[in-house]
């Protein structure tokens, strides 16, 4: 049963405009859904939702992956929208 679910991506924001105006920054598309729950639409996936959580902690793990071509092309470009990254040296 669940093989044949579409599972999706779920997490907490502390707040929804200041979560959309990022994703939006970095080029996703994002709608407001039912109870102001923001979705970030991916093509090809079933829509993240992200929803608003007044004691919010940020995540100390990753809630959120995007295969891409070049990983230091898409971090490099990211780097350019102002996407800070934690970086460590081996």
């Amino acid at each position: 049963m669940l093989q044949t679910s579409k599972a999706f991506s779920s997490f907490s924001v502390k707040n929804i405009e200041e979560a959309k105006a990022f994703y939006e920054s970095i080029g996703l598309q994002t709608k407001v859904g039912e109870m102001g729950i923001l979705e970030l639409v991916i093509d090809g996936a079933e829509n993240i939702m992200l929803y608003p959580k007044d004691d919010h902690e940020p995540a100390t793990f990753t809630v959120l992956n995007f295969p891409v071509a070049s990983i230091e092309q898409t971090v490099d470009d990211l780097i350019a929208k102002g996407v800070k990254f934690e970086q460590y040296h081996l």
